[in-house]
């Protein structure tokens, strides 16, 4: 009984022993090549530097901005005034379509975007502005293994560009884009334009964050403020849409009851100076039938006018506010690349992938490299 446990216990025991005789051997070989790992990581420390000064460096521009809330209702004054006027606002109140959950999808549709095209930008360096698609198609910085992959392909474009006419080049700038039906290089400079903006939302506050990240500093703060005022005219334009096409019919009623009231008026006018002395009932009669319609003309007058200044209150009303919390400003150091954090990752890597060498693929390969010379030694 007693030998048998014992014998079980050692059985038990020996995998455990192996296994730490095995770390224990893992450990020694990484040790002793320590040398070789630390030299790996060196390259590496040497490749994430190249790779930092490589890539060019970029600059975020941040705006904070704090928009209205989306739900509204009309006030008991102004329903009260338009009552009276014949004019309902109470169709007004309600939860508005566009949230700002929607504005990262606003900013990045092409129609958005192809109107960031023409914006006018200046570097820091250069005094003379460009259009934007001017900047981003031929001012951006690459690092020089971009330059080597593509240059088979710009030596191609090149040679095709020979057979193409060079005023359709230099007119593609200030001419219409057509968002329908964008060729192949104006929907890569949108692209690239849409990937450069970033959009956060807090969805407690509202409170939005845009920002614009270019290898410019001065550009980056040009095009994020540009985006804020493109992003808040669009959000007017479709709140204040119905307002504002029932602003412009009022207007025309308006101008419509104002013209026929001077006509009534005067018509009045001559014809009461024309029978000023007349005793006859019947001028009296006719007197007394535009003194009516001018009375009458003076009333639809005078209601399309409230209801004209309704209507402008209306749109006032309804045109969204957004609080600037913190506007554009030119960033003084650069946000990208994060030199240290490339070094690290790099040295990471190499370090991870010379330990995996030392630990599984050393052995393996000097045995198999064995394996292969010893049937040539054997043959000779």
């Amino acid at each position: 009984m007693n030998s048998s446990n014992t014998t079980n216990e050692e059985n038990v025991g020996l995998p455990i022993q192996e296994q730490e005789i095995d770390l224990m051997e893992l450990a020694k070989k990484v040790w002793d090549s320590r040398k070789f790992i630390l030299k790996v990581c060196g390259i590496g420390a040497l490749v994430g530097l190249i790779i930092a000064i490589s890539t060019p460096k970029e600059y975020t521009a941040n705006i904070l901005i704090a928009p209205e809330s989306s739900s509204r209702s009309t006030t008991s004054s102004m329903g009260a005034l338009a009552a009276m006027a014949g004019v309902n606002l109470g169709a007004s109140s309600g939860r508005d379509a566009i949230s700002p959950d929607l504005y990262p999808d606003i900013v990045n549709s092409t129609p958005f975007l192809i109107g960031l095209f023409e914006m006018p930008v200046q570097t820091k360096k250069d005094s003379v502005p460009m259009p934007l698609y001017t900047y981003m198609s031929e001012y951006q910085k690459k690092p020089w293994w971009s330059a080597v992959v593509s240059f088979p392909f710009k030596l191609i474009g090149w040679t095709m560009s020979l057979f193409k006419d060079k005023g359709e080049e230099t007119e593609f700038y200030f001419k219409q884009v057509d968002a329908f039906n964008l060729d192949k290089r104006a929907s890569g400079i949108a692209h690239a334009i849409g990937s450069n903006i970033m959009i956060t939302v807090e969805k407690k506050t509202w409170v939005t964050t845009l920002a614009v990240t270019m290898q410019d500093p001065l550009v980056a703060a040009t095009v994020a403020d540009s985006v804020r005022e493109h992003l808040q005219d669009y959000v007017t334009d479709y709140r204040t849409s119905k307002a504002r096409t029932t602003l412009t019919y009022v207007e025309k009623l308006y101008q419509e009851a104002q013209a026929d009231y001077q006509e009534a008026q005067k018509r009045y006018a001559a014809y009461a100076d024309a029978n000023q002395s007349l005793a006859l009932l019947s001028s009296r009669a006719e007197m007394e039938n535009l003194r009516n319609e001018m009375n009458l003309a003076y009333a639809n007058y005078t209601q399309m006018a409230q209801q004209l200044q309704l209507a402008k209150a209306k749109v006032e009303e309804i045109t969204p506010v957004y609080t600037i919390i913190q506007p554009a400003s030119v960033p003084l150091r650069p946000s990208k690349p994060s030199k240290m954090m490339m070094i690290v990752g790099c040295v990471f890597l190499c370090g991870v992938g010379s330990v995996g060498w030392v630990l599984f693929v050393r052995d393996f390969w000097r045995n198999r490299k064995k394996k292969d010379s010893q049937p040539a030694t054997e043959s000779r």
